[in-house]
């Protein structure tokens, strides 16, 4: 009898402890977050994707692929002499997605948009520069519009000064102009609007080095504005065209395409009155592997953090758990800083990654810790995005590491549509929100 007592007493302990385990396991779970399918098929693979005022997200790829997955409505068909590969395309290649019911509604781009880059106005229209061939110099608007509308592209009059493939563009203080910073054809800057009837572009010698394409642009409280391409930083008066400050090189290798790091403004706090802006660069390929077309080299896996407001700013360095290259940061409700898509090796372009970066990475910028999230099973490499809801989720789209949209063989094109939901959306955090 003392026997089958022990034995009972012992499958009690070992119950509560696997209760216990389970608990702890739940617990877990929800604080690294969970995913969700919101469209299997969205017709094109997001190569850029913006949320508008309306949360209806504008989802925008290359017109030199040949056909997408979703046709123009109405017979419509694009008729581009210069167009290098369908010069008659019945494909629609911009797309409006709703992420609150997953509907898809195309759009009409007419120059092609690779590598192109964008902004809203202040008052929500969307602007989006520049491109490769018949579209380099192309300026484009979408005034948005609810799920229920009609809004499209409208190619403007307008042209950029300079081509604008791989550049970056940010909104200064007025609202209302756009400062436009670098791409393949052009170590400068220029503005849209123009100041200026005939006003050209501004020569900035660092934006044309090794591993300076699509830059990093972030205004600054007071007015001015930094830029980080490679390894190297300045800050820009752009009211007088001066160079006010040159920064520190960040450690390790170069940090923007097509070694392909990440960066964010890490989030402005009352207690300083908003005045001490933080900038963080993740990540990115390892030193030379673009060049030597190393398609297995290990990602980098450091992350720096400078005050570019600070008198004596400097970089501080951290290691991530994860390495990646191509991945995305976004900043989320809760103070934290998500790190999301990518590959552990390799570089940007077609077919030049391999090893996905599964698992999002979560950030605390003020303890410094980092922590795994929740693993998706799609990978999101080349041409994929990440953009934060108005709910708090974070959608996730695209991935393309071919020229023409492919569907078999490692990494086939991307078009379902994900959406990331943080722990802060779990139940037991309901108090909380």
């Amino acid at each position: 009898m003392a026997g089958v007592t022990g034995v009972a007493a012992m499958s009690v302990l070992v119950m509560v402890m696997v209760v216990q385990m389970v608990a702890m396991m739940g617990v877990t779970v929800e604080a690294q977050g969970s995913w969700a399918v919101l469209q299997k098929n969205a017709g094109i693979a997001s190569m850029h994707s913006a949320v508008s005022h309306f949360d209806q997200v504008i989802m925008l790829d290359r017109t030199n692929i040949g056909p997408s997955a979703i046709k123009l409505p109405g017979g419509r068909c694009r008729k581009q002499p210069l167009e290098r590969v369908s010069k008659t395309d019945c494909y629609a290649h911009s797309v409006m997605f709703n992420p609150n019911g997953g509907g898809v509604r195309p759009l009409y781009i007419f120059t092609d948009t690779w590598c192109s880059s964008g902004q809203f106005f202040d008052n929500g229209v969307l602007v989006q520069t520049g491109g490769d061939f018949e579209g380099n110099k192309v300026i484009r608007t979408l005034a948005p519009c609810g799920a229920g509308g009609n809004c499209d592209w409208v190619e403007t009059g307008a042209r950029t000064t300079t081509g604008r493939w791989y550049a970056s563009n940010a909104l200064l203080p007025s609202g209302t102009r756009q400062i436009i910073v670098g791409g393949r054809d052009g170590p400068n800057y220029e503005f849209y609007p123009k100041r200026f009837a005939g006003e050209g572009s501004f020569y900035v010698p660092m934006l044309g080095g090794q591993d300076t394409l699509y830059p990093y642009v972030i205004l600054l409280p007071n007015g001015n504005v930094f830029f980080f391409a490679g390894r190297k930083s300045v800050q820009i008066n752009w009211n007088n065209q001066k160079t006010v400050r040159t920064y520190p090189d960040i450690p390790g290798p170069n940090r923007n395409y097509p070694s392909a790091g990440s960066s964010t403004l890490l989030p402005l706090t009352w207690q300083n009155n908003f005045g001490q802006a933080e900038v963080m660069v993740c990540g990115g390929a390892a030193g030379g592997a673009a060049k030597a077309n190393n398609v297995n080299a290990p990602a980098v896996a450091s992350c720096g953090r400078m005050v570019m407001t600070a008198a004596n700013a400097g970089w501080a360095m951290s290691n991530m758990p994860i390495r990646r290259t191509m991945g995305d940061m976004i900043n989320t409700p809760d103070g934290q800083v998500v790190i999301i898509n990518g590959a552990q090796n390799g570089f940007q372009g077609w077919g030049k990654a391999n090893n996905p970066a599964l698992n999002p990475v979560s950030y605390n910028p003020g303890n410094g810790r980092y922590a795994v999230l929740a693993k998706t099973n799609i990978p999101r490499l080349y041409h994929s995005t990440a953009n934060l809801l108005s709910d708090g989720r974070i959608l996730v789209a695209g991935s393309n590491t071919h020229q023409f949209y492919t569907y078999t063989g490692a990494f086939p094109t991307e078009l379902r549509v994900e959406a990331y939901s943080p722990a802060y959306l779990g139940a037991g955090y309901v108090t909380n929100r």
